[in-house]
């Protein structure tokens, strides 16, 4: 399975030293919990935990996932987490550094994606917190459709063109 995002953008296989990376990558998105009245340790103690039972999360929840960081000219703007299965491509995560937000790179890399779905015949799916209506949007855009409902989680799933006539009909 082979997927190519646009010129400039490089999508990799995370490495150990990424770690340190992915834990500022991780902070940065977790503004909620830095809203929280204590203790600055005391958060980021929080922050560090939720980070480390997400990553193995993860691996319990999809043992076959991959991790991937995304790049820009060879800079680390973001990471994300697919599990290629059987039936499914299944985005688990995404995630770019703040300067990276708004500017269509998040997009590009899930059409990247996409595009191997397609390749290989399956949908593609992901889940998005009901909530988050900016991701909601863009993958609406994107094509993706609400397959289910578990609060407070949308289940969205995409067809690839040679799928959609025969699912859809």
């Amino acid at each position: 399975m082979k997927f190519t995002p646009p010129d400039g953008l490089y999508v990799r296989p995370s490495k150990p030293e990424d770690k340190g990376f992915l834990e500022s990558l991780h902070h940065s998105t977790r503004q909620d919990l830095q809203l929280i009245d204590g203790d600055k340790d005391f958060i980021e103690s929080i922050i560090e935990m939720q980070f480390k039972a997400q990553s193995n999360g993860y691996g319990d929840q999809f043992p076959n996932a991959m991790y991937f960081i995304i790049e820009k000219h060879h800079e680390r703007i973001g990471k994300a987490t697919i599990d290629f299965g059987n039936n499914e491509v299944r985005l688990i995560e995404i995630a770019l550094i703040p300067q990276a937000r708004g500017l269509g790179l998040g997009a590009a890399v899930v059409q990247s994606f996409q595009q191997a779905a397609a390749q290989s015949g399956v949908p593609m799916t992901l889940s998005v917190l009901q909530n988050n209506y900016d991701a909601k949007r863009l993958y609406q855009k994107l094509g993706f459709k609400i397959e289910s409902i578990k609060a407070p989680y949308e289940l969205l799933i995409w067809y690839p063109p040679a799928l959609r006539n025969i699912v859809l009909g």
